[in-house]
């Protein structure tokens, strides 16, 4: 296995297009990760590592920032401003007309819709910075600032942000595709030599055979996202061409994959599913009891080791997966596409026919993809009630975000190889 996958890698490495792609990838990378670390001012970073240490909620929020909120950098909010604009114009376009037509307008359209969600992103991050701003100032981390430098904050993390966005897109066009995400991951990879640190500082002598049990089946959690991501339902096409007077058919399959959204759903729930905690700590700060109490009532709900919580993050995930399953395949298109072609699936009627058996089918497997989504979603506080560490953040999400990215980027390359090899038989 190893040998192959050395085989892989240096194909990769000696082909000049995936190399310039591995490169460009790394440096910007690189980049992230060096920005991650330029910290802001006014910030007591032991009180900051004590908070982030105690608090599950802010250590699965800084994995969703790519590592850059416990370092409170300049891109202390990350990603998660884009992400959230992004949630916000994918849910449009199913109310606002214009926005729907722009959706099936091809690639400009989707253009017109990042254009949009990167203006977004700019009030989102205001906002969400003075709230950060807030929040740490009620938990004695951050002094009170005067106007001027709190203008002055917002604005350099609203900046950082536009900058992580800016990054992600550059990852996009001149590396590889899904550049948010690869961000994140990069984020999560150095965030794991910290967790596994605290984790293994706190277990006992006794806790050994839990942690055996916990690393086997951490193994095969990995072993089930790989076999979920590659499993596809394959739907038999059948075409005619003619050759001559006489009409010869073949046959071929469309793979549907289990899951189709990828990492999309646990990014775009988790982003929500947390926004009442970050809101009743903000409002736990403002000094009202009557404030304060309902700020603790929700807190208490909404704690990640809750049931409430877990429940309606898996639920979160399920809808995400099957909207943005929704989004980015079309049973419709496809099915005009097959009779435009002259395709067909054997014992089913072209036209809407077509449509209605691809949707049906769509949704019985996107059913089983949601639901592993979901459970993979919650697994963490399965894990730290079942082993006692009080912060594994990184858990299932955070593998699932890991795998899914190694995945995509070697088909990626393979496709590129691939290509490559294609050319140079054309040649």
């Amino acid at each position: 296995m190893l040998s192959s996958i050395a085989r892989f890698l240096s194909k990769a490495i000696s082909s000049p297009d995936t190399r310039r792609k591995i490169l460009i990838t790394a440096l910007i990378i690189l980049v992230f990760r060096l920005v991650a670390h330029i910290p802001a001012s006014g910030i007591d970073k032991d009180s900051l590592r004590s908070l982030f240490i105690g608090s599950p909620l802010l250590s699965l929020l800084d994995v969703f920032s790519g590592g850059t909120l416990a370092n409170f950098s300049i891109m202390a909010l990350g990603l998660n401003p884009y992400i959230n604009a992004s949630i916000i114009l994918q849910l449009l376009t199913y109310i606002i007309p214009s926005l729907e037509e722009l959706q099936k307008e091809g690639e400009y359209g989707q253009e017109k819709i990042n254009q949009y969600t990167r203006f977004l992103t700019v009030p989102l991050s205001v906002i969400q910075s003075f709230a950060m701003y807030s929040l740490l100032k009620s938990q004695g981390i951050l002094s009170e600032l005067s106007p001027l430098p709190l203008l002055s904050l917002i604005i350099t993390m609203t900046a950082g942000t536009i900058f992580a966005v800016w990054l992600g897109e550059l990852i996009n066009e001149y590396g590889f595709s899904n550049g948010v995400s690869i961000l994140i991951f990069a984020g999560i990879i150095a965030r794991l030599p910290v967790i596994l640190g605290q984790t293994v500082t706190i277990i006992q002598a006794q806790d050994l055979l839990r942690m055996i049990v916990f690393i086997g089946m951490a193994i095969i959690i990995v072993g089930l996202i790989v076999f979920m991501n590659e499993a596809v339902r394959k739907i038999p096409i059948s075409y005619a061409r003619r050759a001559g007077r006489a009409s010869l058919p073949f046959s071929t399959y469309l793979p549907l994959r289990l899951n189709q959204a990828g990492v999309i759903p646990i990014i775009f729930a988790v982003s929500l599913v947390l926004l009442p905690s970050v809101v009743s700590q903000f409002l736990a700060g403002i000094g009202n009891p009557n404030l304060a109490n309902i700020a603790l009532k929700i807190a208490n709900v909404f704690s990640p080791q809750t049931l409430v919580y877990n429940l309606i993050y898996f639920l979160m995930v399920v809808g995400f997966t099957y909207f943005y399953t929704a989004v980015v395949f079309n049973p419709g298109k496809i099915s005009e596409n097959l009779q435009k072609n002259g395709g067909f699936i054997p014992g089913i009627r072209p036209g809407s026919a077509t449509t209605n058996y691809l949707s049906r089918v769509l949704s019985r497997i996107t059913l089983v993809g949601a639901v592993f989504l979901g459970l993979i979603a919650i697994l963490p506080s399965f894990f730290q009630n079942f082993i006692g560490v009080a912060n594994l953040a990184i858990g299932g999400t955070g593998i699932l975000i890991v795998v899914s990215v190694v995945l995509e980027v070697t088909r990626q390359l393979e496709s590129q190889l691939i290509m490559k090899k294609y050319e140079s038989f054309s040649e």
